[in-house]
């Protein structure tokens, strides 16, 4: 999704091309592909010139939607979901706090877009007379996040 992100707005990305910078097979890749343009987040194009391409605009599409449509729930154990799988959901104090580090992540995810990361990659790109690198949290993507949450 990165790749097809990063050439938004240009020609289609060839499926193949896509495998190779990515180093998926490209029986694997036609797999991902299928299920994020089920989800609406890619589509392809036919013919001379033709390949995949994003459906919307990268700060359109956030982690959280293209997670959801590779993986489906992204709860981190079963019980977050449905308490029904667990004899002892109903009293376990463990449970409460899988529900919140889910919540949590999932939040996070529906925050950061496609757009957000390669905002991230790009200032981490090294710079002449730097190493481009900046500590953990100091991104602009994370300092927008922090001032909307003020």
């Amino acid at each position: 999704m990165l790749e097809l992100a990063r050439s938004f707005g240009d020609a289609p990305v060839v499926m193949a091309d896509l495998a190779e910078r990515e180093g998926l097979s490209r029986k694997y890749l036609h797999t991902l592909l299928t299920g994020l343009r089920a989800a609406g987040l890619t589509r392809s194009v036919r013919g001379a010139g033709g390949g995949f391409m994003l459906a919307r605009e990268p700060s359109e599409i956030n982690l959280k939607e293209i997670l959801h449509a590779l993986e489906g729930s992204l709860c981190l154990v079963d019980c977050v979901e449905d308490a029904r799988v667990c004899d002892r959901a109903s009293g376990c104090a463990a449970r409460g706090v899988w529900q919140e580090l889910s919540g949590t992540i999932e939040n996070m995810l529906g925050s950061m877009t496609l757009a957000d990361v390669i905002a991230t990659e790009n200032e981490r790109k090294p710079r002449a007379g730097g190493t481009g690198s900046k500590p953990c949290g100091t991104s602009s993507g994370s300092q927008r996040r922090k001032a909307d949450k003020r």
